[in-house]
């Protein structure tokens, strides 16, 4: 096993030395981001079509396109992310100034994950660096391509004192959780996480855990045929067409009244063979199951009985190439575990209810989920989501698109997990707004300091209130 106490102890060494916390460092490190974006984009396709048989559209769009954007805005931002900022005291604290400074928290861990290998390993490492952190990367030993180029690439274009990817499986995790970290970034399973803050409480460290859960999508009726074309792409595209389904804010399952099931199941099987064609396997416009456990665990949610006879469309596997063609599932059992576990794949159950507004109810009975999408024209509806619900995010009328947004925080609430980056949540992410006050010695507010008595009492009140007025009427003698 790679020698990490060495590893850290440079970490250590780099970010004692100062150079992270300057701007220039930070800048070149993002700068060495996009050149790795640029220079090595065939090799990041290669990677992830080996790893999970993405398309290298889907991959640009789902990965080297928000990175680079992501980096771009971190060098456009930086001056004033890093800026000291001036705070407004109440006038009470006259003569005084009060200023917080964004400090880097220190040397960080980020964990990632294996269905999106470089975004979500790089996007919260553009956060740290931008920050002025010291980092360790832990990629996927899942997706070992991506891995492996993650490894070679980032000593290359980035301060490899400064910032290094470890390799390696569940033992290797274990070894970097027994250290003592200044933040731990995690995204992954719940299951994975609950390790993860098991190991955070030893040191009290801060954790912010990027996870998932069941997220539905709230299916309107709709009468416009260019309403029903354009929000059924957007379902199918934020199910099947983000990496098969294996993604966190992908829709796991939609609600729909039970009316127009039948309507929208025909407009979903349509919708499917146009988007996928007849045999999505052979037109590479979807990715495949990253490996046979994962394979197996989708095969086992199908090969229920009380699940399967609920299948009404797809349902084909290909186990050699670990391909599942779309699938989608008219009511299958609450209890089956299809409708317990995040599905996590292109398998699509439809739920039916008597009214669509019993889908509030239907979703405040389960965990908060990472997001909710809801498709509807109905603006009554919308605010009732809104305010009647809990979850990472909503979306009205698309799917997805919030993962592409860096002006809106971008994580989950409950068991979707908490904490949250993108755009300058990012640099948030992984930073401490330190507040700085002085005080002028010209003058003293003796009311502060026993020994007490009633008028010390009645001034605090008055100040605490901001009732200047009466504040001066306290001080004269004036009012009790």
């Amino acid at each position: 096993m790679r020698d990490l106490e060495t590893d850290l102890e440079e970490l250590r060494e780099s970010y004692t030395s100062g150079k992270t916390k300057e701007a220039s460092w930070r800048k070149s490190q993002l700068n060495g981001l996009l050149t790795l974006l640029k220079e090595k984009e065939k090799d990041i396709f290669n990677a992830l079509e080996h790893d999970l048989g993405k398309h290298y559209a889907e991959a640009y769009r789902d990965e080297v396109g928000t990175l680079t954007k992501s980096v771009n805005l971190a060098l456009s931002s930086l001056k004033d992310w890093m800026a000291v900022k001036k705070a407004k005291l109440p006038l009470p604290a006259f003569p005084s100034t009060a200023k917080v400074f964004p400090e880097p928290l220190g040397v960080v861990l980020i964990f990632s994950t294996w269905n999106f290998p470089f975004g979500l390993s790089l996007e919260p490492l553009i956060g740290a660096v931008a920050a002025g952190n010291a980092v360790v990367l832990k990629p996927s030993e899942l997706a070992p391509a991506s891995s492996s180029f993650l490894a070679a690439s980032i000593s290359t274009y980035l301060d490899k004192k400064a910032v290094k990817v470890i390799e390696g499986g569940q033992v290797v995790g274990e070894h970097l959780l027994g250290y003592k970290w200044d933040k731990i970034f995690f995204t992954g399973s719940t299951q994975v996480a609950r390790a993860v803050l098991t190991a955070a409480v030893k040191h009290i460290t801060p954790v912010t855990l990027e996870l998932g859960g069941k997220s539905p999508a709230i299916f309107d009726s709709f009468s416009s045929s260019w309403d029903k074309e354009m929000v059924i792409k957007r379902v199918l595209g934020g199910k099947f067409g983000t990496c098969a389904g294996q993604a966190c804010i992908g829709i796991d399952y939609i609600l729909v009244q039970e009316g127009y099931a039948p309507t929208l199941v025909e407009l979903l099987k349509n919708g499917t063979v146009k988007m996928f064609g007849e045999n999505p396997r052979e037109t590479k416009s979807m990715a495949r199951i990253i490996n046979k456990q994962h394979f197996s665990r989708l095969k086992n949610l199908l090969d229920d009985p009380s699940v399967k006879s609920c299948i009404v469309h797809g349902g084909g596997m290909d186990e050699h190439n670990l391909f599942i063609e779309p699938t989608i599932l008219m009511n299958p059992p609450l209890e089956a575990s299809i409708m317990t576990d995040e599905i996590f794949g292109p398998l699509l159950p439809i739920i039916t209810l008597k009214k669509i507004e019993d889908s509030i109810g239907f979703i405040n009975s389960r965990p908060k989920p990472l997001a909710i999408y809801a498709f509807t024209r109905n603006e009554t509806l919308q605010k009732r989501i809104v305010s009647e619900t809990s979850s990472g995010s909503v979306t009205f009328n698309d799917a997805v698109i919030q993962y592409a947004a860096d002006t809106v925080p971008f994580g989950g609430v409950g068991e979707s997990g908490f904490g949250s980056y993108h755009g300058k949540f990012s640099f948030d992410a992984f930073t401490h707004e330190k507040p700085v006050l002085s005080r002028a010695m010209i003058s003293e507010f003796w009311f502060r300091f026993p020994p007490w008595n009633d008028n010390k009492l009645a001034l605090t009140k008055k100040a605490y209130s901001f009732d200047y007025f009466g504040f001066v009427l306290v001080l004269l003698g004036l009012k009790k």
